[in-house]
């Protein structure tokens, strides 16, 4: 294994987030040798990054802190098309207007781990629809066209995988790999980018990015890839039987965040702990020491420490105090996440499997009915096994009614 000297590329390797790089010693000496502005580029194709996403946040994140400059690429251009890296099938297509969305609420994301300005390794987000929708199609061609090989282009796993299964592979999706290698030499230009990073299923695309830099005469450019991120069960990271664990607080509470992490398989812990938190390296060992239930006092801190960088601290804190109100006090804590329901209504009654839906609780009424059949449905702390119970506002103690799924999922209800 390499031994790095720069203290990024150290950082990196000590936390876990190497994967492969074209060049170990080139990319070290570089980062040695200069201030290094590098970037990972970000499709709109959401109002939010997901925590699927940390691992390429937390790299821009170090790059910084290391002294050098983090360029987080939207990707307005490319969101039009869709990355076929890893994909099934096309990726739906997305209007001007909420790519445009979209970005505005990613970009709120990257205020909370980074420091934007106009400093050497102050960080700026350029959108790569600035270029891309100014192509001249005949001249890119020309001038580009040639670089590409389409043997090459048919051997990579993103392209391959889809014509083995016979899956549809467009034409539009086939440029993809093509207009990201452009970014890169577009990104050389304009802010001197000289390494592109990005998960280990995007080597192909960056490295056809290096090659492309080195045929058009570009400075040296460099490839850096990361984990493909699982958990220990092999689940996908950032997603749960509910869906994504989106990172703006508009599309998931703080609380529901800090529950995610909380709830972390227990050989996932040191891993989690070293990537997407900034604790020093040998609490990190404390912590990863701990076993039986000392592990769950980790878990916590965990919780709160990512919770911390993505929506603050007092967030944070208040997340973990509510948690151990609820579990530890068994008492029902303001701070849970809410919905209102207007008075009328629930003077009325609602039935139980639209209630658990419009919580959150559950994506739909037969999801609901499966919940209750299976004894994980509590109101007020008391089971729920009749999926035509009626609650109602006779039910509200101190002003809210308590809806709950297993011991680790509540929402409040309360009346508008």
């Amino acid at each position: 294994m390499t031994s790095f000297k720069s203290d990024f590329l150290h950082t990196m390797q000590e936390r876990g987030f190497i994967h492969q790089t074209s060049d170990d010693a080139g990319l070290d000496a570089l980062f040695q040798k200069e201030i290094v502005s590098a970037y990972i580029g970000f499709d709109c194709t959401a109002a939010s990054l997901h925590a699927g996403s940390m691992v390429q946040i937390m790299m821009l994140h170090w790059l910084q802190k290391t002294g050098h400059r983090p360029v987080p690429l939207m990707g307005g251009g490319t969101s039009m098309i869709g990355d076929p890296s890893g994909k099934d099938e096309s990726r739906q297509m997305l209007t001007v207007e909420k790519i445009e969305e979209n970005k505005a609420g990613i970009r709120r994301i990257f205020e909370s781990f980074l420091e934007f300005g106009d400093g050497p390794s102050d960080a700026v987000m350029p959108d790569n629809a600035d270029w891309l929708l100014k192509i001249n199609y005949v001249e890119f061609l020309r001038d580009y066209g040639k670089n590409f090989s389409v043997n090459a282009m048919l051997a990579r796993d993103s392209v391959k995988l889809r014509l083995e299964r016979q899956q549809h592979l467009s034409f539009l999706e086939f440029n993809y790999m093509i207009l990201q290698a452009y970014d890169f030499v577009e990104l050389n230009r304009q802010y001197g980018c000289r390494l592109q990073m990005g998960g280990s299923d995007q080597w192909g695309n960056i490295v056809s990015g290096v090659d492309l830099g080195r045929r058009s005469g570009a400075q040296e450019l460099f490839a850096l890839t990361t984990p493909l991120l699982a958990t220990s069960s092999g689940a996908k990271m950032g997603k749960t039987a509910d869906g994504a664990v989106w990172l703006n607080p508009d599309m998931l509470s703080p609380y529901d965040f800090w529950q995610y992490w909380r709830n972390s398989e227990d050989a996932d812990v040191e891993r989690f702990l070293k990537l997407f938190t900034t604790m020093p390296m040998d609490e990190v060992a404390k912590l990863a020491a701990l076993d039986g239930a000392e592990i769950n006092e980790a878990k916590k801190i965990l919780a709160t420490e990512v919770t911390a960088l993505v929506h603050g601290r007092d967030k944070a804190d208040q997340a973990n105090e509510t948690a151990r109100k609820t579990f530890e006090e068994g008492t029902v804590s303001r701070d849970l996440p809410t919905i209102n329901i207007e008075a009328a209504a629930l003077n009325d009654g609602q039935g139980i499997l639209s209630l658990l839906v419009a919580a959150g609780l559950a994506t739909s009424n037969g999801e609901a009915r499966r919940h209750i059949k299976g004894g994980a449905v509590r109101i007020n702390d008391e089971p729920c096994g009749d999926e035509r119970a009626i609650v109602s506002s006779e039910q509200l103690k101190d002003g809210a009614i308590k809806l709950s799924i297993g011991k680790k999922r509540h929402v409040l209800v309360r009346a508008d």
